[in-house]
């Protein structure tokens, strides 16, 4: 699965090179219900196609309407009523609070691809919008850098996609996997052993045959990825885990009871080396306690967990 924002950016070039103009809007402040966060951008072309999404399809038609009135950067702001809340599936009404950004400088080209290959390469950039003068710059983020809007520069950061590793083929795994792409990780499975991999088939998804440690190794210093230790065998999940646990991804997994895990916490300190401070950072028995009993319900309760500490980093 690939960073929603990468595909709206590449599309967006997509369409400069085949002479279309575009309006990138950003949705930067709302009152009420919100359908989409803070930061969300969609794009618009000169003929009306919309690609991307700031109001969860409330007022996505309008857009063309609004384009036509101006063709510079502005504010715009627009209500949701109650009876469009009702449609969209919201709670109540709103106000949403747009920035329009005509992409057609050379400059704001080229800086649209630059981002594109920050984001290929899993970097991290702040676009920083003047709307008085349209003066584009771009700078690497800082680790803890947000969203940030007052009323005059538009700073909006974009970061490559969230990434989930997942130890182990198994059936739990397909399952975690499938609800992972729908909330737009990338999505790789670690699987040495043959007979589990080649019966792998979730679309969408990335499967290797590293060692577990190897495979973590490659991401660990990535804070946007996630690793879940699925595989119940103590011979793959214990090397994903004692890499992880002194990596910098967000979060670390594992599945297993209660007596299970603290016979994995023993083994992880005194063979292989974890101190208590790593060790206190893994979840498990991995995910959110709902009474979950069969494997499509400890899935969701896996990506509950998954998604709290994610919406927490």
């Amino acid at each position: 699965m690939q960073n929603c924002e990468l595909d709206i950016l590449q599309t967006v070039s997509k369409w400069l090179d085949t002479g279309h103009s575009v309006e990138l809007i950003t949705l930067v402040n709302c009152q009420g219900s919100a359908p989409r966060p803070i930061g969300s951008i969609a794009a618009v072309r000169d003929d009306g196609v919309v690609f991307g999404s700031v109001s969860g399809g409330c007022i996505e038609k309008e857009l063309t309407l609004i384009l036509r009135k101006s063709d510079h950067t502005r504010i715009v702001n627009y209500t949701i009523s109650r009876d469009e809340a009702v449609r969209f599936g919201l709670l109540c009404g709103g106000e949403i609070e747009l920035v329009f950004e005509r992409i057609e400088s050379v400059k704001s080209v080229k800086n649209i691809r630059e981002i594109i290959s920050i984001l290929e390469n899993r970097g991290r950039v702040c676009r920083s919008l003047d709307l008085k003068t349209g003066t584009v710059k771009l700078n690497l983020a800082e680790r803890d850098q947000e969203f940030l809007f007052d009323g005059n520069t538009l700073n909006k950061v974009y970061g490559s996609a969230w990434r989930m590793l997942l130890i182990g083929a198994g059936q739990l795994s397909r399952l975690v996997a499938q609800m992972a792409l729908t909330l737009d990780y990338e999505v790789l499975v670690c699987e040495p052993r043959e007979h589990f991999a080649n019966a792998w088939d979730v679309p969408g998804t990335i499967v290797d045959s590293r060692m577990p440690d190897e495979l973590v190794l490659s991401l660990s210093s990535d804070p946007r990825s996630a690793v879940l230790a699925l595989a119940h065998d103590p011979n793959l999940d214990d090397l994903a885990l004692m890499e992880a646990l002194a990596s910098e991804v967000f979060y670390v997994g594992a599945l297993g009871s209660k007596k299970s895990n603290n016979l994995r916490c023993k083994r992880l300190v005194e063979t292989l080396g974890v101190n208590e401070s790593q060790l206190a950072r893994l979840h498990a028995p991995i995910g959110l306690d709902i009474g979950s009993h069969t494997p499509a319900e400890i899935a969701v309760s896996i990506l509950a967990e998954v998604t709290a500490v994610r919406n927490k980093t």
